[in-house]
C-alpha cells in the first residue's frame, strides 16, 4: 500500500513539473504555422513574424559556401563509401590548400591516401557522391572570375541531365533547406516548410541558446510522427547569431521515396569568420542516395576547413 501510495505520489509530481514546464512556453501563429517560443524567448520580446521572415529569406548559409570561392583555406577532406552490405569499399583521405591569387584560386593537394574503387582509370571519381564533394572542395587547374554574390545564382537544373541533373537536385537540396525546389520530380512542393500546404505537418519551436560562447536563436523544425511520409525534410535544426542573424550552424535530415530515385540524407555543418565573411568550418555528411539505373550509394563524407586568408 505504500509503495502504491509512493508511486502515485511520483507520477502526479513529475505530470506537475512537466505541466508546469509547458505552462513557462507559449505557442503563437506566424501565418500558418504554430510557433512554440521557449520562456527565455518571450521574455526578450523577439518580434516572432520578423524572425521567421528572416528564416524565410535566409541567404547567409549559400553564400557561406559562395565565400569559399573567394579566400584560401586548408581542408582535411575524409570521404567513405559503403557497399550494400555497410563495408567500406572505398576511401579518400587527404589535406589540400586553397591559394587565392589576384582573381583566380588553385589547389594543392599537401597528402593524399585512396583506397577500392574511388577513381576510374582516367583518375575521375567513380561515385556521384564523391563527384559532389568534389564540386565544393576541389579545384581543378585555375578558377578564375568568381564572385561570392548570390542574388542571381539560383539553382537550376534547366538545360541539364544525366548525372549533372543530379548533382544539381543534391545542391538544392544541401544548401535550400525548407524552401521550394524546382526540378525534383514529385517533391517540389514538399521542401516548402512554411508553404500553407505543409501547415500542420510540423512541431516549430524558437529558443535561445549560445552555440560555441556565441548567443544564439534556435530554430527547430521536425516532422510529426503521423506526417513523416508526407514531407521531405524531416528535422532541421538552425542556430542564428543574435546579433547579426547569420547563420551560425546548422543540421538537418532530409529523406523521401520517389520510385525513380529515393535518398535519407544528415547533414551537419558549423561556420566560422574568416576576416568579415562567413564561411563553413565544418561539414559531415551521411547519406543513401539511389537514382534510377544507378547503383545505390551509401557516403559519409567530412569537410573540416581551417588557416582561412580572407
Amino acid at each position: 500500500m505504500i509503495r502504491r501510495f509512493f508511486t502515485l505520489f511520483l507520477l502526479l509530481f513529475a505530470s506537475s513539473f512537466l505541466f508546469a514546464q509547458t505552462q513557462k512556453d507559449s505557442i503563437v501563429k506566424v501565418n500558418e504555422n504554430y510557433i512554440t517560443l521557449s520562456e527565455i524567448v518571450v521574455n526578450s520580446k523577439l518580434d516572432v513574424s520578423s524572425f521567421i521572415k528572416r528564416v524565410k529569406d535566409d541567404t547567409t548559409f549559400y553564400k557561406a559556401f559562395r565565400n569559399l570561392h573567394i579566400v584560401g583555406y586548408t581542408a582535411l577532406n575524409d570521404i567513405k563509401m559503403f557497399d550494400k552490405k555497410g563495408d567500406v569499399e572505398a576511401t579518400l583521405r587527404s589535406k589540400t590548400k586553397q591559394i587565392r591569387t589576384g582573381n583566380c584560386r588553385t589547389m594543392q593537394t599537401l597528402s593524399e591516401a585512396v583506397t577500392g574503387d574511388m577513381f576510374d582509370e582516367q583518375g575521375n571519381f567513380n561515385y556521384y557522391t564523391a563527384q559532389m564533394y568534389a564540386a565544393l572542395f576541389f579545384t581543378k587547374g585555375s578558377v578564375c572570375g568568381e564572385n561570392n554574390i548570390v542574388k542571381g545564382h539560383e539553382f537550376s537544373t534547366a538545360g541539364l541531365s544525366g548525372m549533372e541533373k543530379h548533382k544539381e537536385q543534391l545542391k538544392m537540396l544541401f544548401f535550400n533547406p525548407g524552401k521550394k525546389i524546382n526540378g525534383l520530380p514529385f517533391i517540389s512542393n514538399k521542401t516548402e516548410i512554411f508553404d500553407s500546404s505543409m501547415a500542420g505537418k510540423y512541431n516549430m519551436k524558437i529558443d535561445y541558446k549560445t552555440y560555441d560562447s556565441i548567443p544564439c536563436y534556435v530554430f527547430t523544425v521536425k516532422a510529426k510522427a503521423n506526417k513523416k511520409k508526407d514531407v521531405v525534410i524531416n528535422e532541421m535544426t538552425t542556430w542564428f547569431n543574435k546579433k547579426t542573424f547569420e547563420i551560425v550552424a546548422r543540421n538537418y535530415s532530409l529523406s523521401y521515396d520517389a520510385g525513380i530515385y529515393d535518398f535519407d540524407v544528415a547533414m551537419e555543418v558549423q561556420m566560422t569568420k574568416a576576416g568579415n565573411l562567413l564561411v563553413p568550418s565544418f561539414l559531415k555528411y551521411n547519406g543513401s542516395w539511389k537514382v534510377i539505373f544507378k547503383k545505390r550509394e551509401h557516403g559519409i563524407f567530412t569537410a573540416t576547413l581551417f588557416d582561412f586568408i580572407p
